[in-house]
């Protein structure tokens, strides 16, 4: 199982990078959890667009999901140019009806997942916790019967995610603000919020991801180390973990 960073910025993505999309690689299938601003060009540099299997959504803010659209038109581009009809499947939660009907286009198909069910998708086992955010939003659990990595998707502190994430390998947070601040009004946590789930859960390796554009964000890994003993990665694109 290999997990890799395509991006990890908050709200939009700095110069040349991305917003939120992790890439999960098993026995030769490839999904890609979210899909925000600029992951699709970045994508390019470690697959090929034809090569993902599936994409799996936490929730349908921008961030998350803008490159949607262009995703969809890339498959268009790629099926007529090797005279193929080849389809890709974009799962994601149907709370908000308008926002999923989207992910169906020529070559791509919404499928709505039930946040009470595992999920199967080839090798990954996935379980899902509501976040607390202004949207309907799902962090995820996901498992190739061996390891497990836990992400937090756009989430608040909440205490339930020390149990969700027990014993993950690894635990991706949200961390879009800077100990001290309160980041329950857009739903987001702080470094230390996220060192504290990563502590109680008793994980192995934590990455700080979705950061802010503000201050300096190794601070962000200061803060956390006061919290939590274990490995601490801030995210970067390229960052890859395997078991």
């Amino acid at each position: 199982m290999k997990v890799t960073i395509i991006g990890y910025w908050g709200a939009y993505p700095a110069a040349g990078s991305a917003t939120s999309g992790y890439l999960f690689e098993k026995d030769g299938f490839t999904l890609l959890v979210d899909c925000g601003s600029g992951v699709l060009s970045r994508l390019q540099q470690y697959k090929k667009v034809t090569d993902l299997d599936g994409v799996l959504l936490s929730h349908y803010h921008h961030d998350h999901v803008a490159d949607i659209g262009p995703l969809q038109y890339a498959m268009l581009v790629q099926n007529t140019l090797q005279e193929t009809n080849r389809k890709l499947y974009i799962y994601g939660h149907q709370e908000d009806k308008q926002q999923f009907e989207r992910l169906s286009h020529q070559y791509t198909e919404g499928i709505g997942y039930d946040p009470e069910e595992t999920l199967k998708l080839g090798p990954f086992i996935i379980d899902f916790q509501k976040t607390a955010h202004p949207v309907p939003c799902y962090g995820m659990r996901i498992s190739d019967g061996d390891n497990t990595v836990v992400y937090t998707a756009d989430t608040s502190y909440l205490k339930e995610w020390g149990t969700f994430a027990e014993n993950a390998d690894l635990l991706i947070t949200d961390t879009n603000f800077y100990h001290g601040m309160d980041g329950r009004g857009p739903g987001h946590m702080t470094s230390t919020e996220a060192a504290s789930i990563a502590r109680d859960a008793g994980v192995d390796t934590l990455w700080l991801s979705h950061l802010p554009h503000f201050g300096d964000p190794t601070r962000l890994r200061q803060e956390a180390q006061d919290v939590f003993q274990g490995t601490i990665q801030l995210a970067e694109e390229g960052l890859s973990w395997s078991k």
